[in-house]
């Protein structure tokens, strides 16, 4: 009995001692996490900390976002972002603007493993915001770029969201007038899904 009452506050306190390692988490994306055509409220940084503290975790969320990203300007602005004190995990959410261009998915991918190895150095944990390329440049061009980031999350043992828009893309509902953008609504499916993974991670 007393045995088992132990082990239950040894589990709790290392449970404790992983989630208070994350205090400060950056979105380091594109327009998809920028709130690109949505008020400041509502964008993903400021929905997903409210969300992440109503479910009783002080985490602070950090927008390290730019609309038109690309995976190489984000390689150019990743250590500035990154120079902010006490990050501790970075959501990489890059590539839609590249295959949006049609970029060489080896060319994504490289940039983006660099990023990797930057947030590393600096001791920055990551999870990995994948995305899904359509068929307009070919059935080549979208198996290799959808293999980017289950092959970068392998290589570099990442937590993975295979798609960052899963249960958004191409529902009107969910989406602004452009069809690509989400709106509220979409953005709060996505702040879900960011929540989740993190808690996720931070509990394992």
């Amino acid at each position: 009995m007393i045995k088992r009452f132990i082990i239950k506050i040894i589990v709790f306190c290392l449970v404790s001692i992983n989630v208070n390692a994350i205090e400060k988490v950056i979105l380091f994306g594109d327009s998809l996490m920028a709130g690109y055509g949505l008020p400041q409220e509502k964008h993903l940084a400021i929905v997903l900390q409210n969300n992440l503290n109503d479910s009783g975790y002080n985490l602070e969320v950090i927008d390290g976002s730019v609309s038109g990203s690309t995976s190489a300007s984000g390689l150019n602005r990743v250590e500035w972002s990154l120079s902010q004190p006490d990050i501790d995990l970075m959501i990489l959410g890059l590539g839609a603007n590249d295959m949006l261009r049609g970029i060489s998915p080896i060319e994504t991918e490289k940039n983006l493993e660099k990023i990797i190895q930057i947030a590393k150095l600096k001791n920055i944990e990551i999870i990995l915001a994948g995305m899904i390329a359509p068929t307009t440049h070919g059935i080549s061009y979208k198996r290799k770029f959808d293999n980017i980031y289950s092959s970068l999350a392998k290589k570099y043992d990442l937590d993975l969201i295979t798609f960052l828009l899963e249960g958004v893309a191409l529902k009107p509902e969910f989406n602004q007038d452009d069809g690509m953008h989400p709106n509220e609504k979409g953005t709060l499916i996505i702040s879900s899904t960011l929540k989740n993974t993190i808690l996720n991670f931070i509990k394992k």
